[in-house]
């Protein structure tokens, strides 16, 4: 019988092969936009707030969705769940939701340099580029999972892998909180009490890449040994 070593080293070696020949497999059928190298995937994410309205093969929101659900979690709890909507009367419905989220603000203030619905349409162009995706999916954590308590930092994790994935197919994503609030996604889609939102991200072919934002030296956020 062989070794725990020998037979973790053998796993490993399957494991690389295996993540090997599902990369080839994705070269092969990558959209345009692309970036199969790992570092390439990591500089070239954006937050990306328009689409084209191209639709995502089932292949592509699976193999994302199963990057999702491979990033680390507190004790193997794998406490996620995700909600994907695809539905174009229900993207509509969450895009009305939040411009008459918007609205009440409105009228709750008495300094208005613009008429309600002057206000209304500025407030729908505002949120058009968001809601021109095709798929959005609504990562969750559940509440009832073994170790609840960690739930927040698990969450974060799946949305980044999540990210990452369909960066390296060609897609764009966007973290979104609060331009999409937690309770308009709860109230249109029904969510039960027992899942809290991470994000909410559009998956899609971005209209245009963004330009990458500045970014600090690298230098500011090392520090050794001590602070």
């Amino acid at each position: 019988m062989p070794s725990r070593r020998t037979f973790l080293q053998h796993s490993a070696v399957a494991a690389g092969s295996l993540a090997l020949g599902r990369l080839a497999f994705a070269d092969s059928a990558r959209p345009a936009g692309a970036t199969p190298d790992f570092w390439q995937v990591v500089a070239g994410r954006r937050s990306v707030r328009r689409y084209r309205p191209d639709p995502v093969p089932e292949a592509d929101l699976t193999r994302i969705l199963d990057a999702a659900r491979s990033a680390p979690t507190s004790g193997n709890q794998q406490p996620w769940k995700f909600l994907v909507i695809r539905r174009p009367e229900t993207i509509q419905q969450l895009r009305e939701a939040c411009v008459q989220r918007s609205l009440e603000y409105y009228d709750q203030s008495t300094d208005h340099a613009t008429t309600r619905e002057e206000a209304r349409r500025a407030i729908d162009e505002r949120l058009a580029g968001y809601f021109s995706a095709p798929v959005y999916i609504v990562v969750l954590t559940d509440n009832q999972a073994p170790y609840p308590d960690y739930n927040h930092w698990d969450g974060p994790l799946a949305a980044g892998f999540l990210t990452l994935a369909a960066r390296a197919l060609g897609y764009g994503t966007a973290f979104i909180t609060d331009v999409i609030p937690e309770a308009v996604t709860r109230r249109v889609l029904r969510i039960p009490d027992r899942y809290t939102r991470v994000c909410i991200t559009p998956l899609g072919v971005p209209d245009a890449w963004p330009a990458p934002p500045p970014k600090k030296p690298l230098a500011d956020f090392i520090a050794y040994e001590t602070l």
